[in-house]
């Protein structure tokens, strides 16, 4: 599964850190909503037009609070892109969003059952989610890039061709590594000269600083967050592997609240007010992505 399947790094999680979140976490809840939509279990929140949730005056939306920079808690108030993003699309939509708080695991369940109109939280979309979900206009990108302890001579993914590179063992990252791999060994008849596996990124950033590997291959966002954190140790590179998206949920066959959403999430591009959250929250703003990833 792409890089939803996992989201932990062993560090506060961010941005990067769901396409790498445990993986048992994230194949245990997609089994549970792929049950759940086979058996048809019965919705306590039906499927409504557009014209019929604007009469019913809410949305019911199911969101964590722990997840930075997405949503989570500072200082006891929420905060975050999503958190940010609902806002703003609230505020354009004049409806009242009644928000339940709860642990990732929970949330995609939920909406597959119609207990929730909508997970509104930083849901990567894989091939397996799009069977049972359709997906918001997308929020975010999330792209494999490499970075490098600073000074590396290391100044272009090419460069890369006979050096050892650190990944968090089962993630989307290594997946997009080998495929690198693979590729560079086409083109070039080299590649890499070893793939090094870890169990969290922190051990990476360890051993990068020391020299014991060339570079690391995780995504552009936490990569972005490690550079802030460590301006002085790290530089970021150039991407690796090709980008997938981040977005809302609702569960197929409610087209109502995916209309309005999409609508509000339309006008927040074409102002920059969702690219200015993205470079506030993300560390850089996504332009180039679809209108629509269904």
């Amino acid at each position: 599964m792409s890089s939803l399947v996992s989201r932990a790094f062993g560090q506060p999680r961010r941005a990067s850190d769901r396409p790498q979140r445990a993986g048992m976490r994230r194949a245990a809840a997609l089994a549970i909503f792929t049950l759940a939509a086979t058996l048809g279990v019965s919705a306590t929140a039906s499927a409504q037009t557009a014209d019929a949730i604007k009469a019913r005056g809410s949305m019911t939306v199911a969101t964590e609070d722990d997840f930075k920079p997405f949503e989570f808690v500072d200082n006891g108030v929420p905060t975050g892109y999503d958190t940010e993003m609902l806002a703003l699309v609230k505020k354009k939509l004049g409806l009242d969003i009644k928000q339940q708080i709860m642990p990732w695991s929970g949330i995609l369940p939920g909406v597959t059952t119609g207990k929730y109109d909508m997970a509104v939280t930083a849901v990567l979309v894989t091939p397996e989610r799009k069977a049972v979900f359709d997906f918001t206009s997308p929020l975010a990108q999330s792209t494999t890039f490499y970075a490098v302890k600073k000074g590396s001579s290391i100044t272009s993914a090419n460069d890369l061709v006979g050096k050892v590179v650190g990944v968090q063992t089962g993630s989307a990252m290594l997946a997009d590594l080998k495929t690198f791999d693979e590729a560079m060994k086409k083109k070039t008849g080299k590649g890499l000269k070893q793939i090094v596996e870890y169990q969290s990124y922190p051990e990476i950033y360890q051993d990068l600083a020391l020299g014991r590997v060339d570079a690391v291959a995780n995504t552009q966002i936490n990569l972005n967050s490690l550079i802030q954190t460590r301006p002085d140790t790290f530089v970021i590179g150039q991407p690796i592997g090709n980008p997938v998206y981040i977005a809302w949920a609702v569960k197929k066959g409610n087209p109502g609240a995916l209309a309005l959403v999409d609508g509000a999430l339309s006008d927040l591009r074409k102002s920059g007010e969702m690219y200015a959250l993205q470079k506030k929250w993300l560390g850089a703003s996504f332009e180039a992505m679809p209108q629509s990833i269904n």
